[in-house]
């Protein structure tokens, strides 16, 4: 999870700014705005949080979807080793997916709160312009979290579940399902395991696939979570797309499209990589512990 989000979140930035701010263009003027106005640190605002929190998300996300999988093949097969099937991947997938909201809601909240973020906090520039957007209004992660708990409670903290409902259920089964299909087809004939070259492309893949594919409910959510530092301009999810898309038009939900495939193949890869050298590792260990 924490090689993900490294590797990622300069490209997230970019794709939050493109999807839930105004006057940014395209993905390269966007790029250029934010290095000449924040410099390189620009880029990895809000990334604290989620590199803090991703090892509980991340640990939650790949243990329902193995946990789940496991359970249905035991089910079914009365195996819990048995090869899954595709029912059992969309299954296990689609838990994931509903588990992961409830984890993952508050953190992308404050990191697309801290994102939109264009200026330093201090009490010179919050008193300047306390209600002009990209002006400064939390100090950090936590002064963030506990702003929205006090003033919008815990219906703040969970803006934007529906949308990442939408986006995360259908998200993970286009997500996990191409990578176990990758790895079959890159592991050969008589391996136990695919090698780490496999596990890299076949999650690099698998994420730039998912990433695209969500892209239009991912604006909607950034859109959401973005909305009620400043004012309140959408009062639920349909309302986030029935605006956008008389103001903007159907091209609105395909924003950040391009940064978003680019940036799901370095962190899904470094995510998957991660998880299997993870796991190798440990079982190494037991396997030395207890002969």
């Amino acid at each position: 999870g924490i090689a993900s989000v490294v590797v990622g979140h300069p490209l997230d930035t970019v794709k939050t700014r493109l999807q839930a701010g105004q006057g940014y263009g395209n993905t390269l003027k966007c790029f250029l705005t934010v290095y000449r106005n924040e410099s390189v640190t620009g880029f990895f605002k809000g990334m604290s949080f989620p590199m803090a929190t991703t090892g509980l998300y991340s640990s939650v996300v790949f243990g329902v979807f193995s946990s789940t999988q496991r359970f249905l093949s035991q089910l079914r097969h009365g195996d819990a080793a048995a090869a899954p099937s595709l029912a059992d991947m969309t299954v296990a997938s689609s838990v994931a997916g509903f588990v992961s909201v409830a984890i993952g809601t508050p953190v992308d909240l404050v990191k697309i709160r801290l994102q939109m973020q264009t200026q330093p906090y201090s009490k010179a520039n919050v008193k300047l312009k306390p209600t002009a957007p990209g002006s400064p209004v939390y100090r950090g992660p936590i002064h963030c979290f506990w702003t929205i708990l006090q003033k919008e409670g815990v219906a703040g903290i969970y803006r934007g579940t529906v949308a990442m409902l939408l986006r995360d259920v259908p998200g993970y089964c286009v997500y996990f399902i191409p990578y176990a299909v990758f790895c079959d087809w890159a592991t050969p004939e008589g391996c136990i395991s695919p090698s780490a070259f496999s596990v890299w492309l076949a999650g690099g893949i698998a994420g730039a696939i998912s990433w695209g594919l969500c892209t239009p409910m991912d604006v909607v959510k950034s859109r959401l979570q973005a909305d009620g530092v400043y004012l309140n301009q959408y009062k639920g999810t349909l309302d986030c797309i029935v605006q956008s898309y008389q103001n903007e038009g159907l091209k609105v939900f395909f924003r950040g499209l391009t940064v978003n495939t680019v940036r799901g193949f370095p962190s899904s890869a470094a995510m998957f990589l991660g998880y299997e050298l993870s796991l190798k590792a440990m079982k190494r260990g037991q396997t030395e512990t207890n002969p």
